[in-house]
């Protein structure tokens, strides 16, 4: 068990976003999140990082209970977690290198020639070892995402929690950056995936959870006859 939650609710501030949360991923599982603008599906996971407060319930991510988890703990759960934002947060003063350099510095890699290794194997995973030296301003966005992808790799995470990663691509990009997901997934690492876009459920399928009315339900079912919803 990578995750488990059970009867947690979510709030932003006071007010409710989620209620009765019931919510498990396996290793090597790979887990999709759908649902409307607003209706949860960012809260859930940043709830899964530590962002936002649980109060009841029960939560567990890894080897953390989320309800006593505290902020000093923060850090050790996310370096055990990869996180990808839609919208790429690379800092745009540094290279490829300078940026996946940082993160590895920032989490206690004390040798320059392991990190030099560790960046040149993430690159090489998601085959932009020959972007090393650009600034992220010389990338197409789905370069930039697949650098953030190789930024969240780099702990060798248990975890991949992408929020929208294909959301700003277009399609056969958001192919592309699926398909390497996947492959880190079929490694052992689990990856839940928030996506408005259905076609990738249905061309590349995985478990399937909804955030509706203030619910998370699996629906996974409803998703299990792979088609391409472009010729529909």
């Amino acid at each position: 068990m990578q995750i488990e939650l059970k009867d947690v609710s979510i709030y932003q501030e006071d007010k409710l976003i989620l209620e009765n949360v019931n919510f498990h991923v396996d290793e090597s599982e790979f887990v999709y999140i759908v649902g409307k603008v607003g209706s949860g599906k960012s809260s859930l996971l940043k709830t899964l990082y530590g962002e936002l407060p649980i109060n009841c319930g029960s939560a567990e991510i890894l080897t953390f209970d989320l309800r006593k988890l505290k902020r000093k703990h923060i850090p050790e759960l996310r370096k055990q977690l990869g996180i990808i934002f839609q919208d790429f947060q690379l800092l745009r003063d540094r290279t490829v290198g300078e940026n996946l350099n940082f993160v590895l510095q920032a989490t206690g890699w004390k040798k320059k020639a392991d990190r030099k290794l560790r960046i040149e194997d993430v690159l090489k995973t998601v085959g932009l070892l020959e972007k090393l030296d650009k600034f992220p301003h010389e990338l197409s966005g789905g370069e930039q995402q697949r650098v953030c992808i190789a930024r969240a790799l780099l702990n060798n995470p248990k975890i991949i929690l992408a929020d929208e990663p294909t959301g700003n691509l277009d399609h056969d990009t958001g192919k592309t950056i699926v398909e390497i997901l996947r492959s880190v997934c079929e490694q052992g690492t689990s990856v839940i995936m928030i996506t408005h876009n259905l076609n990738l459920l249905s061309n590349y399928p995985g478990i399937v959870y909804r955030c509706t009315e203030g619910i998370l339900q699996e629906v996974t079912n409803e998703y299990n006859n792979p088609i391409d919803l472009e010729d529909q």
